[in-house]
Formats: structure tokens, C-alpha cells, sequence
């Protein structure tokens, strides 16, 4: 079988930032699918599983809600390797296109107070396994560390 193409970019030299993953056209429609790098990987810790599901729960409210954006967010959703997301955009995009659009959820994550959108039994499969502080914790590190001083080797992948 051929490898696809996310298990062909180079991990070890890959950082945290934003990267556009894969393009693909439905119709007329390009969706820009990018990937959203917190950790680096092979390098630090994984994200636990209760800090990925609240920043889903709270990337997905906020990207579904967004006056620009709401309508053009396909999908929000954690990697399998727990060192980042996935998010899937309508429209052709570069990665320091949503540069801002990504800030601003983080921003939004760190600074969130109250109870978690869909954190019960009755609108989420797994609601106890949530982590808020833990979550504005890793969002924070993002905004700081990522996107508040982002270059150009963490908006391309590596070679």
C-alpha cells in the first residue's frame, strides 16, 4: 500500500505552528484541511486525552459560531497521535491565512470560564472526560510560545 501523505512528512523535523495538511476539491469547493501543531513531536509530552476533548468541545463551539468563519468550518477534531488538531476549512487557503481566525479560538480557550458547551451526558458520549484547566493551560502555551511569534518554518512543513 502507498503511505499517504501525512505519515510522509518528517516528524523529527517537524514543529510546533500551522500547516496547510492536504487540499482536496468536492465539487466546485476546495477544502483546505490544516493541521495544527501544539506539541512537538517525538519530543515532549502528548496531550491527554480530557485537555484534547475540552479544546475540541470549545474550538468546535467557537469555530461554529465564528460571523466569518461558522459557515466554512467542515471539521475540528484531535489527531490520533494526540500532538495536535485537525482543522478542515471550505475555501482554498494558506496556512498564514488563518494565522488570525487560529489566535483568536486559542485566545478564546485560554480565557474561557463557565461550564463546558456539550459537557453532559445527554450531548457528549464521554462528557466526564474533561480537563479545562489543563486546556487554557496548553492554549496559553500555544498563543505564547506558536502563534503569538510565528515564522515561516511553522507555517510550511519541513522538507
Amino acid at each position: 500500500m502507498e503511505k499517504i501523505t501525512s505519515f510522509t512528512i518528517d516528524h523529527i523535523k517537524l514543529v510546533p505552528g500551522i500547516y496547510v495538511s492536504r487540499k482536496d476539491t468536492v465539487g466546485k469547493e476546495v477544502i483546505t484541511t490544516f493541521d495544527l501543531r501544539l506539541t512537538n513531536p517525538n519530543e515532549e509530552p502528548v496531550m491527554n486525552t480530557a485537555e484534547i476533548h475540552t479544546i475540541e468541545h470549545l474550538a468546535a463551539t467557537f469555530l461554529r459560531n465564528h460571523p466569518d468563519f461558522g459557515a466554512k468550518t467542515i471539521y475540528f477534531g484531535p489527531m490520533g497521535c494526540r500532538t495536535g488538531f485537525y482543522l478542515l476549512l471550505a475555501g482554498d487557503y494558506a496556512s498564514e491565512d488563518i494565522v488570525p481566525l487560529v489566535t483568536e479560538m486559542f485566545s478564546f480557550i485560554s480565557n474561557f470560564e463557565g461550564d463546558v458547551p456539550g459537557a453532559s451526558a445527554k450531548d457528549c458520549g464521554n462528557y466526564l472526560d474533561m480537563n479545562l484547566p489543563m486546556a487554557k493551560y496548553v492554549a496559553k502555551k500555544y498563543l505564547t510560545e506558536v502563534l503569538g511569534q510565528i515564522t515561516e518554518q511553522q507555517l510550511i512543513y519541513p522538507e
